[in-house]
């Protein structure tokens, strides 16, 4: 050994001053190469013959030779991983925690999860108990469990649909029926695709959230240029919300009447829109009135962002909702948040502040991120579990509020590959409780430990 490292510094120190003296500083066209590293990941399913056993696979990804061992958390030390799957059975109920090491030039890594096992044997995802194959609007019993979806998915059919009707009693549309698609030139309107995903959620009986009747960026160019006067502007924009809100009276339950019209800027102003510049200060309010008008039963709800996380625009929302009084019932805060943050103090806090004006709360775009910092490129169980833990404490958080003020929490999207976060960021992301194979995730068991 003394010999070995010795020839290992004499070569080192050779590379060394050939390094140090080649002119051109590039190690003579060759490449340093980072040294690889290894890190250990497994998975398990439930043996389909035996529901006291699982199958064990060794998904570490490396192309170095590596040993890696396996430790079963039956109290039997440590066994070398072999080829294909392992199978381990748990006869008794209780908590037990397999660790996978990896070992790579004296490096050691491990994962580990934890195994519930109960009478019936090993739990599903780890959670135990008959809500295993409960479905998320039947375990919320107190409000409504809503997604997202565009009327060419449900056209589509096959398993996104049967998920839907499964899993969700409330449905928005993504974007089809916001002011840009539902009126696209002046005195033309084309309610297609809000009429394809008004007539699904009817026949199937689900509720409908109207998203969004007045938002900045989904105004038509017409609009944004339009050549009238302002009382021409206001009777326009009446007779848009009068016509949308009288053609889905009866089926749509709720609307984002507005959305997202404060300022992210010192003081969160109101955003300077075409709307308040045609219509004014309290053109807010006059859309209310033209919507309570339409359709008095509907429920009508102003919708924004970061009012967890900014003390100052939910300061504002709560200015939107004085001025509103009785024409507002409900206010929608969007959850579109990180596994590290906000807090849940601060989700309390905005959900606390709705709930003292007597309103009704909707989180209403509920997403959570895994990636913020785009350092991974796949899921990690870490990661994953941070995920499932953050859904928890959001489903906690509302399911605690009062019922007389829960409306619905709403997922923004199905499954992770159809997330608009993956576009929005330009990072690898898994925000929501379905994986790209609509396979139920860490985080939709999260969502059903919360309640």
């Amino acid at each position: 050994m003394k010999i070995n490292k010795l020839i290992l510094l004499f070569v080192t120190t050779l590379l060394a001053f050939s390094c140090t003296n080649d002119e051109d500083n590039n190690f003579n066209g060759s490449e340093l190469i980072e040294p690889e590293t290894i890190q250990a990941s497994f998975s398990y399913t439930v043996s389909p013959t035996d529901p006291y056993v699982i199958q064990l696979e060794n998904t570490t990804n490396g192309t170095v030779q590596y040993k890696s061992y396996w430790d079963f958390g039956l109290g039997e030390g440590t066994v070398i991983d072999e080829a294909g799957l392992d199978e381990v059975r748990y006869n008794e109920v209780g908590d037990y925690t397999v660790k996978l090491y990896a070992i790579y030039d004296g490096v050691t890594t491990v994962e580990s999860k934890v195994i519930k096992v109960d009478e019936n044997g090993v739990c599903p995802d780890g959670l135990c108990g008959s809500t295993s194959n409960t479905s998320l609007k039947d375990a919320a019993t107190t409000f409504s469990v809503g997604t997202i979806t565009r009327s060419s998915w449900l056209s589509a059919g096959g398993k996104y649909t049967d998920i839907i009707k499964e899993q969700f009693n409330n449905l928005t549309s993504e974007y089809e029926m916001k002011m840009n698609v539902m009126y696209p030139s002046q005195g033309s309107y084309d309610f297609s695709a809000a009429d394809a995903i008004v007539d699904f959620a009817v026949a199937n009986d689900i509720n409908v959230h109207g998203h969004a009747l007045i938002w900045h960026n989904a105004t038509p160019s017409w609009v944004e240029g339009f050549s009238g006067t302002d009382a021409e502007f206001e009777t326009m924009v009446k007779d848009y919300i009068t016509t949308t809100v009288t053609r889905y009276k009866g089926k749509v339950r709720s609307w984002d009447v507005v959305n997202e019209a404060i300022d992210d800027g010192s003081g969160n102003p109101l955003r300077n829109s075409i709307f308040k510049q045609k219509m004014g200060n309290d053109y807010i309010k006059k859309c209310f009135q033209f919507a309570r008008d339409a359709d008095p039963d509907a429920l009508l709800f102003y919708n924004d962002y970061n009012m967890a996380s900014s003390s100052g625009k939910r300061t504002a929302m709560l200015a939107i909702v004085d001025g509103l009084g009785d024409l507002i019932d409900g206010v929608g805060a969007q959850m579109h948040i990180s596994y590290n943050g906000p807090s849940a103090s601060q989700i309390e806090a905005t959900a606390n502040a709705i709930v003292a004006k007597g309103k009704k709360v909707h989180f209403s775009e509920l997403d959570i991120r895994a990636n913020p910092d785009g350092n991974l490129t796949s899921l990690t169980s870490e990661r994953s579990s941070l995920q499932q833990a953050k859904y928890k404490e959001v489903v906690e958080i509302y399911n605690a509020i009062p019922s007389e003020n829960k409306f619905a929490l709403t997922v923004w999207g199905i499954r992770d590959n159809k997330s608009w976060l993956i576009d929005f960021w330009g990072n690898p992301e898994w925000p929501l409780l379905f994986d790209d194979d609509y396979n139920k995730k860490p985080a939709y068991y999260g969502f059903l430990e919360g309640l």
